[in-house]
């Protein structure tokens, strides 16, 4: 019997389960296309175009897009002029980039604090 099974077993008899072993969360993308992925939501959300973005920015279209695609991880001074070109602060692409980071992640439960009540059930 998995120790998820006795969990389920023992959850209605008031025992407290502690796990020895954190679950894994599943791995967050890359900063770089998260980053990348906030930046093509901004352009599209204004209709602009790569070539019209990049221009202004004074970037490639080619090097644009594979900032977009998280294939570039930009200077902070190429973020700041693709910012420029976009009319929004870098602070606000940080806003974006949290939300994109944080979009699909599900809040997590808080870790228990002190000592467990009722008996304590140990996986050998």
């Amino acid at each position: 019997m998995s120790a998820d099974d006795r969990a389920a077993t023992n959850a209605g008899k008031g025992t407290t389960v502690v796990p020895l072993r954190p679950r894994r969360r599943a791995p967050e993308p890359p900063l770089r296309e998260a980053i990348g992925q906030a930046l093509r939501q901004v352009r599209t959300r204004q209709g602009r175009t790569l070539s019209e973005v990049a221009d202004v920015a004074g970037v490639s279209m080619q090097y644009l897009s594979e900032i977009e695609r998280g294939r570039k991880e930009a200077s902070s001074e190429i973020l700041e002029a693709v910012c420029g070109s976009l009319s929004i602060r870098l602070a606000d692409l940080v806003a974006q980039t949290h939300r994109v980071l944080t979009a699909d992640s599900r809040p997590s439960r808080p870790v228990p604090t002190g000592r467990p009540r009722g008996p304590l059930l140990m996986a050998a």
